[in-house]
């Protein structure tokens, strides 16, 4: 899908000359000749970034960046200011409004498409998560550290130990800074230790800084890692490319503290919220294949990852096998102890078939009180030891719930069937698996019995 950029300016030439040049890299461009104008737009239809004017009538774009970072539904746009300003207070102005970035007038234009190029590819892979949670009540809490950019973990990697020393001293009251003067060593520690950004120099005496960038981004652990880049004025080129590669920002020398900083903020507040997506995302994940009682896998992961086991060991000509488990008179449980103890009960029994499953087996809850555990490279007869193991585990020792003020018997039932060579399938397995715990019911529960061959 083709991002959509919000060009606004009230001069007509200036909004011209940025909606062609935009144009001509096959964004979908609008345009608004006012403040006012621009808020609506982006209300009634949000774009992937807004290039924002900063002196016009009425509204300036100071007030404009505000109000769209204020409303839940337009604060995560991406905006850049454009200006014909180049004081470092008047960009600390606008990053403290909620700007994203800084262009200057006459803009040059492979900054303007490099700039934006990056804002929109950062906006764009976290839309469709973002959209999934918003939501969701425990990821819209934010806590103070997350809004204001604060108490932060910085890498500086800086071989003038002048100019490391002043970059700290600029921001040692609001964060955390650890300085590293070797790129291969920053790299190391980059990747080893939790870091909310890496400040790195461009004039490193004998590596290039770009190819450390590269390499963060080419780490797992530190893909997501903003970049902020020191620049000297003449190195607008090498700026472009490190842009290119995914530095985050960048400040210029001789560097301004309070431009610094605000800089500093905005990129943590970015990570921490990419961090939560991502989190909440990988929970969300989780649940919908956990059983939220028991912290089990529930049947839907069973269903898909089964089937994996069954085509594997077909392809591969190695055993699986398949157990089902029933809680013997679970009904009575209930009726008798209340539904507070049988979930005691659940979760109990849970824990006692971790305790006595590998790692690679599969242990699920397939509903009510059935459980099913898939164990790839097992042969039925070391299946069959395990299920007795577990259900031994079972019997022997009474089953402690309401805070441990009354002891239950528990027993269980199992069915276990073995992978069958003649083209098997995940249906027809815990078919015959759940067909043998019907035998061990009717031969009087508390035993373990395996599908006839």
């Amino acid at each position: 899908m083709t991002a959509r950029i919000l060009v606004v300016d009230d001069v007509l030439p200036n909004l011209k000359l940025l909606e062609a040049r935009l144009t001509a890299e096959y964004f979908d461009v609008r345009t608004a000749t006012s403040g006012a104008e621009a808020l609506r737009i982006c209300e009634e239809s949000p774009c992937d970034l807004v290039l924002l004017d900063a002196m016009m009538p009425g509204m300036d774009g100071f007030e404009v960046c505000r109000r769209l970072k204020a409303s839940p539904r337009t604060q995560h746009i991406p905006v850049i200011m454009v200006t014909a300003l180049d004081q470092a207070s008047d960009r600390v102005r606008g990053l403290e409004a909620g700007a994203d970035d800084f262009l200057t007038k006459p803009v040059n234009d492979l900054a303007l498409v490099t700039r934006v190029k990056s804002l929109v590819r950062l906006k764009m892979l976290t839309d469709e998560l973002h959209m999934r949670l918003v939501t969701t009540p425990e990821f819209q809490r934010e806590d103070a550290g997350e809004r204001s950019g604060a108490h932060g973990r910085l890498l500086v990697v800086d071989d003038r130990p002048s100019s490391a020393e002043r970059i700290v001293n600029f921001l040692t009251r609001e964060h955390q800074v650890v300085t590293e003067p070797g790129p291969q060593e920053a790299l190391f520690r980059a990747a080893e230790e939790d870091f909310d950004l890496v400040i790195a120099s461009i004039s490193l005496a004998d590596f290039d800084a770009l190819r450390l960038c590269s390499q963060l981004r080419s780490l797992d652990r530190t893909r997501a890692v903003p970049i902020l880049l020191v620049t000297e004025p003449e190195d607008s080129t090498r700026l472009l490319r490190g842009l290119e590669l995914g530095v985050n920002d960048y400040v210029v020398r001789p560097i301004d503290r309070n431009e610094l900083l605000a800089r500093v903020r905005t990129q943590i507040r970015r990570k921490r919220f990419a961090d939560r997506l991502r989190d909440t995302v990988q929970t969300s994940m989780e649940m919908a294949l956990t059983d939220p009682l028991t912290g089990l896998h529930n049947r839907r992961y069973l269903e898909s990852h089964l089937a994996s086991l069954v085509g594997q060991a077909l392809a591969r000509d190695r055993e699986l096998s398949v157990f089902m488990i029933d809680i013997d008179h679970f009904k009575a449980i209930n009726d008798t102890h209340g539904h507070d103890a049988g979930d005691d009960v659940l979760r109990e029994f849970a824990r006692r078939i971790r305790k006595n499953v590998r790692g690679i087996d599969i242990a699920c809850r397939f509903g009510g009180e059935e459980f099913v555990v898939a164990m790839p490279d097992t042969d039925p007869a070391l299946a069959r030891a395990v299920a007795e193991r577990l259900r031994i585990s079972v019997a022997s020792e009474p089953f402690l719930v309401a805070g441990g003020s009354r002891a239950i018997p528990v027993t269980v039932s199992v069915g276990l069937a073995a992978l069958e060579r003649a083209g098997d399938a995940p249906d027809r397995m815990l078919k015959r698996a759940d067909s043998a715990l019907y035998a061990a019911k009717r031969e009087g529960r508390n035993r373990v019995v395996s599908a006839a061959a």
